[in-house]
């Protein structure tokens, strides 16, 4: 009999699934709170996302990255510096947080395509990077724009993304390298 005419369905998600993604939804909030000081400084999240999505698969790390989003949205202060409301997300820099979605979501895709094979998912998060950066920086110059004056995507790229472009990939290792630990270790 089918679950229709039961009346039961399936969960869309697992309880462990759950608990994965609330336990990495936190870790993304913390990752987000660990600032390293330099001339621009910058957080931890993009470690944080590209771990979800090295752990818990596309799929499930979307689900961990909206979420996040969705709890910093509401006011809950799980961005950068201790922030969190609509305004933060609707300010030039929310662009680039809505953009973490393009990385699990290139890796989701990528999943469906090659599987969860490593080198797939190395280039998915390198694509969803990429994508993140792109979002993030038509963002970021319409909303400077509106609020401020014009600035040309080169210096919009020389603030926002050129400083973050080798920080970013040295996360990108560092988490593929831990969670491929983290994956032959423990049954995920």
């Amino acid at each position: 009999m089918s679950d229709t005419v039961t009346g039961s369905r399936r969960s869309m998600f697992t309880v462990k699934e759950l608990v994965l993604i609330s336990m990495m939804t936190a870790v993304t909030a913390v990752c987000s709170w660990i600032s390293v000081p330099s001339e621009i400084p910058f957080t931890l999240q993009t470690f944080a996302v590209f771990c979800a999505s090295g752990l818990l698969g596309g799929r499930n790390g979307f689900f961990t990255v909206l979420v996040y989003i969705l709890l910093g949205a509401v006011g809950i202060p799980v961005f950068s510096g201790g922030t969190g409301g609509a305004s933060v997300l609707f300010g030039a820099s929310g662009g680039y947080i809505l953009g973490f979605l393009f990385i699990p979501l290139a890796c989701w895709s990528f999943e469906k395509l090659f599987g969860r094979r490593l080198v797939a998912s190395i280039i998915a998060m390198l694509a969803g990077l990429v994508m993140c950066y792109t979002f993030g920086t038509m963002w970021f110059v319409r909303i400077y724009t509106e609020n401020n004056d014009v600035i040309t995507l080169n210096n919009a790229l020389k603030l926002c993304v050129i400083p973050f472009v080798i920080p970013d990939l040295v996360k990108l290792t560092l988490a593929v390298t831990i969670t491929q630990k983290i994956i032959r270790s423990v049954r995920i």
